[in-house]
């Protein structure tokens, strides 16, 4: 193995960099098999291998420690030959005929006659790297993501080729399009293609897609709660499903957590019980049976109507309260923030997926979107846990600009330092393209972040609070539902502590972004571009 260097991720990751792939996957087999001190999660990329931790002293620890790690006899999963049917139509085949000198025909020909080798996964469950015997068909990514990639779609993105398993954002080049199922948690083993395996892409002129059966409706009985109206967006999410990245699954769970952590200490449930969470307010429930609920994070008014829709009273934020059998409850629009939390004791009942109740706008895994008469099963509540008393909201943004503290990295380096100043020393602007994935941000101004290199950067491992920068200059800040991996640089990232604040950001709100040390999020302005995160040898 040959380590080239170490970067920090933020304050709780660690970036490793590795001299080739073998090494990749090597190192990676070793830290499933024997974690570090804090491990929360391993993610394997083409180059490197993101480790990441609950606390910046693990993670201090951990990066004199991976120097060290002892490969020994890694085991190694046995591998398939796998065939992928694609008609290939693709928006980008054209253009990717003409960056190749191939010609469409000639890109089909060179995707068709190749062994592709699954290397890794990541960037979203099923979605697995594959590496070609040849560099004919190695093309840029795009210089801006599309916000949505329909599932199925095959794709080229540097030197891998893969086929998106469901409907994401994306920045690689369309070719084609399969019915193949990439993810089915169904199956024993989910991943259709795992790491190791052989694939062959095979051209056809149409593909039949087979519609499933739909699973059978689970009988809800007992006291719930009944959508009425579900608003703009609402979710069943808990804490999110941490440590599943090398299956390209993300953590996921409520994207203001604190919040989540607050309303469920209203009514006295375990931090971890599922709540619904709400953006932009809408939301109305009613109780089936007498609950006892509470609203946390963004700030809504909150009416309560009785049995025969009529007004019965106000609700306040921040404390617990009485939804009695028959009653509805409304979330109004917010005034301040812009994702309320609704617990109710006992927690949303639903059946857990990969051990979590939380919906991943991502990947699809979890409790579907709720809809007008989505009945939520409440649980039982806790025996020996009382409800809470109020208290003051968590919400920490500002009237005017909201300031988010970041730390420099893991790739500082791929920018200079007029680049620092345009993302530091402006505003920027929250877009209405934002989401659980990620909050798109534009100048105030007409100045955008710049690279100093032009070459594409191999997929690496990304952490929540990342601000990745595609070529547009308009970096996208990560959220819970950010894809495992991803293929611009990071420039910076948001500090887990701010991150409650940075889901709360509405459209249109205003950010600054100030540098702070990993160690005591106080202000740091380095030295040089760098400084902070550049590559070392352990």
């Amino acid at each position: 193995m040959s380590l080239t260097g170490i970067r920090w991720a933020g304050p709780r990751a660690l970036l490793v960099e590795l001299s080739d792939l073998p090494s990749v996957l090597a190192f990676h087999s070793r830290l499933l098999a024997e974690p570090l001190p804090g491990q929360l999660d391993a993610v394997a990329a083409a180059a490197t291998v993101l480790l990441k931790f609950g606390t910046h002293a693990e993670a201090l620890a951990a990066r004199a420690a991976v120097g060290h790690v002892d490969l020994g006899a890694v085991p190694h999963d046995s591998s398939r030959d796998v065939t992928i049917e694609v008609v290939y139509d693709g928006e980008d085949l054209t253009e990717v005929g003409m960056l190749t000198g191939l010609g469409r025909d000639g890109v089909v020909a060179g995707h068709t006659g190749q062994l592709w080798i699954a290397a890794f996964g990541g960037f979203a469950p099923g979605f697995t790297y594959l590496l070609g015997e040849n560099h004919s068909l190695d093309v840029p990514r795009r210089s801006s993501p599309r916000t949505s990639v329909p599932a199925g779609s095959v794709a080229l993105g540097g030197a891998f080729s893969a086929v998106y398993p469901r409907q994401s954002p994306g920045g690689w080049q369309l070719i084609g399009r399969t019915t193949a199922v990439l993810w089915d948690l169904e199956r024993e083993s989910p991943a259709l293609v795992r790491p190791g395996d052989r694939v062959r892409y095979v051209a056809v002129r149409e593909a039949i897609a087979l519609t499933p059966a739909p699973p059978a409706a689970r009988e809800v009985n007992g006291p719930a709660l009944v959508v009425d109206s579900p608003g703009l967006q609402s979710l069943v999410q808990d804490l999110g499903r941490p440590g599943l990245g090398d299956l390209g699954v993300s953590a996921a769970g409520a994207v203001d957590q604190q919040s989540t952590r607050q309303a469920n200490r209203l009514v006295g449930n375990e931090a971890r019980a599922a709540v619904v969470e709400t953006v932009l307010g809408g939301l109305s429930v009613r109780a089936v049976g007498d609950q006892v609920l509470a609203v946390a994070g963004a700030v809504v008014p909150l009416e309560i109507r009785d049995a025969s829709g009529d007004p019965a009273r106000c609700a306040a934020m921040c404390a617990p309260f009485v939804l009695l059998d028959g009653e509805t409850l409304n979330l109004g629009e917010p005034t301040l923030g812009a994702r309320s939390y609704l617990a109710v004791r006992g927690g949303i009942d639903v059946h857990p997926v990969l051990g979590s109740r939380s919906s991943d706008s991502m990947s699809g895994i979890g409790p579907a979107r709720l809809v007008a008469g989505t009945r939520l099963p409440v649980g039982r509540a806790p025996l020996f846990q009382m409800v809470g008393a109020p208290e003051e909201s968590t919400l920490r943004l500002g009237a005017v600009f909201t300031e988010l503290r970041i730390t420099l990295g893991p790739r500082d380096d791929w920018f200079d330092s007029s680049a620092l100043g345009s993302l530091t020393g402006q505003d920027w602007v929250t877009t209405e393209q934002s989401n659980r994935i990620g909050v798109r941000l534009k100048p105030v101004g007409c100045v955008t972040i710049e690279r100093n290199r032009t070459a594409e950067l191999p997929s690496e491992g990304a952490v929540a609070g990342a601000l990745q920068v595609p070529p547009n200059g308009h970096p996208v800040l990560f959220l819970a539902d950010h894809p495992v991996t991803g293929g611009y640089p990071v420039i910076a990232v948001v500090v887990p502590e701010d991150l409650p604040t940075a889901a709360q950001l509405p459209p249109g709100h205003r950010v600054r972004f100030t540098i702070v040390d990993p160690a005591t999020l106080e202000p740091h302005e380095p030295a040089v571009a760098g400084a902070v995160s550049e590559g070392t040898q352990p």
